[in-house]
């Protein structure tokens, strides 16, 4: 189905950004961004989702591999005795030492639900395991090269390599590209790179609305 999505400001990354913008997205392609009015009368007939703050590209994770093969996703379960962040370092090899593959394969589902949940569309691999290879397939993000990433330790928000939206972004919007987005409740980039990506409300997958804050 033909969506447009629509929010007070599209950011598309390599361009201006785009006040009242829209981007409408047929299967799993973009077929236009620019002014709501524009791209709505171009598109009477489709969906329309209204979100507040920016919309940007989707981001890209750099560091797929640690947060998916070095770390430890607890269970919410787990919360009370392993809190809610990912474990690493000495707290993960402790986890690891008592991991069958049914728990390993949870952490990793996990990591990439909370991936999603900060606007990542693109994780830097690649995944020597088969079984994280599948995993990441099965949740459709797209696999990139993981040279050239920035300094520093692992981090769901890929803000936290990338700075700002250039450097975080998987690539600039644009027409007949894949539809890969990510929505964030702030009011400019500016406040976009200061909060990261934990203020992302929605993500948009190939197309596919694979995460929506409640």
């Amino acid at each position: 189905m033909l969506t447009i999505h629509a929010a007070p400001l599209v950011l598309p990354a390599g361009t201006a950004g785009v006040e009242g913008g829209a981007v409408a997205v047929d299967g799993d392609r973009i077929v236009a961004l620019g002014p709501y009015d524009e791209v709505r009368a171009a598109h009477p007939a489709a969906r329309i989702r209204q979100w507040p703050g920016v919309l940007t590209p989707g981001l890209r994770q750099w560091d797929g591999v640690a947060l998916l093969t070095r770390c430890y996703h607890p269970d919410p379960r787990e919360a009370d005795e392993l809190g809610e962040q990912p474990l690493t370092g000495v707290d993960f090899e402790r986890q690891a030492g008592r991991m069958d593959e049914p728990r390993r394969a949870g952490s990793v589902r996990r990591g990439l639900q909370r991936m999603l949940r900060h606007g990542t569309t693109h994780v830097a691999g690649g995944f020597a395991e088969p079984a994280v290879r599948t995993a990441v397939g099965r949740a459709g993000l797209t696999v990139v090269p993981p040279a050239g990433a920035p300094a520093g330790g692992p981090d769901l928000d890929p803000f936290a390599r990338g700075r700002d939206l250039a450097g975080s972004a998987h690539g600039p919007l644009v027409a007949g590209g894949r539809a890969d987005l990510a929505v964030f409740d702030v009011p400019d980039e500016a406040a976009l790179c200061a909060a990261g990506a934990r203020a992302c409300v929605a993500t948009v997958l190939g197309g596919r609305l694979v995460y929506r804050r409640r």
